[in-house]
This record gives structure tokens, sequence and C-alpha cells, in this order.
């Protein structure tokens, strides 16, 4: 559901090194202390001290504790926008959004232990589940104004807000089958939800 970001295992901010100056070194801070010590048990000086910055500047990157696991989400929307608007309008919608989920999902494998814990957070901390709320229906409205646009509809109607309740269950199904089972490839998870979607369940029977 979000990109993993391109930051390896951070340490703490020594003497003399560069404090962490961005979301995503923010994040990737973050993400380890909560995996260390619990969610609720980090606090946000917590995390100031660890990233080596005041807690008035920590603030100034994330509004909350809760927004910090999900990195720099407002690019990562950016990112699935720019997929979706490259996708050839030849190309049939069922097949489009298919594509858009397993690319924009797709994790490098040097990625995949940072963003399997970034990712449990996200799914099994309760504490997060209604900032999440926010963030999917960030996603689920990306998803449905290119539905809307392909079938020259608005993007508040019932169609393209449908689609998107169905991509989003689609990615969160792959999540959690492939942090329940580690040997599982969550690629291949994305891609077999993602023309279940595309042909329907009628298709299974």
């Amino acid at each position: 559901m979000t990109r993993s970001d391109p930051m390896a295992t951070p340490a703490r901010a020594a003497s003399g090194r560069r404090p962490a100056t961005s979301r995503a070194q923010l994040s990737a801070i973050a993400i380890d202390l909560f995996t260390v010590r619990g969610f609720d048990e980090t606090s946000v000086d917590d995390i100031a001290d660890a990233a080596g910055i005041a807690r008035r500047t920590l603030f100034r990157y994330y509004p909350s504790k809760n927004a910090v696991p999900w990195g720099d989400f407002d690019a990562h929307l950016v990112e699935l926008r720019d997929l979706l608007a490259e996708i050839s309008a030849d190309l049939p919608i069922a097949d489009a959004l298919q594509q858009a989920l397993v690319v924009f999902n797709r994790v490098p494998p040097e990625q995949q232990d940072s963003h399997r814990r970034r990712m449990s957070l996200l799914l099994g901390v309760p504490a997060l589940q209604a900032h999440s709320m926010l963030m999917y229906a960030d996603w689920r409205h990306v998803i449905a104004q290119f539905c809307a646009e392909r079938l020259h509809l608005d993007e508040h109607d019932h169609l393209p807000q449908t689609i998107g309740w169905m991509c989003l269950g689609t990615a969160l199904a792959a999540y959690e089958q492939w942090l329940a089972d580690p040997a599982s490839d969550l690629e291949e998870l994305i891609t077999i939800g993602a023309r279940t979607l595309a042909l329907g369940v009628g298709a299974l029977s």
C-alpha cells in the first residue's frame, strides 16, 4: 500500500553527525524504534532524540506520531498518479489497474525487510488504524479519479468509488498474506489479487 523509503537501517544521530532532516529518514528511524520498543512505548521525543533534531522540528515534517510510519505518503500518491497517467489509453481499464497495482507495490529485494517492518506496523498496530483510514481514503481517491476519467463519470460516483475500494482490498489482502507468511512473494500475491480483480469472482467458478 505504500512504497518503502529509500533509507537503509538508520542509527542514532551521534555528536558531530548530520541530523536526520527528511521525511524518509525520520520515518525510517521511527520504524526502527517502533519495532524494537513498540509503537505505544515510543514517544515523539524518543524519535526526535534518535534523529538528532528538536521535537518542534519533527512536527514540521509530521503532524502527529501516527503519521510518521507512513513516510512521505504524499509523494507516493504523486507516484501513483504519474504511474496511472503513463498507462496507454488503449489498455483496458481492468488491465491498467492490474498493471498499476503490481508496479506501484513492487519492492526491491534490498528494501523487503524494512518494508515488512513498516507494513507490520501499519496493519497491526490498533492505535494507527484511524489515521490509516485517512491515508487509505487518499489512495482510493487517486484510483477513483483515474477510473472516473476512463469511464466519463464523476470521481465521487458509485462505480469509481467501488473500484477504488476493490483495489484497496486487493492490496491489503496481499500484504496481510505476505506478512503472515515470510516465504510468500509480495509481487506474486499482488498479481494474483489484481488478476482476480480484473477478471471478476465469476471467473473463479
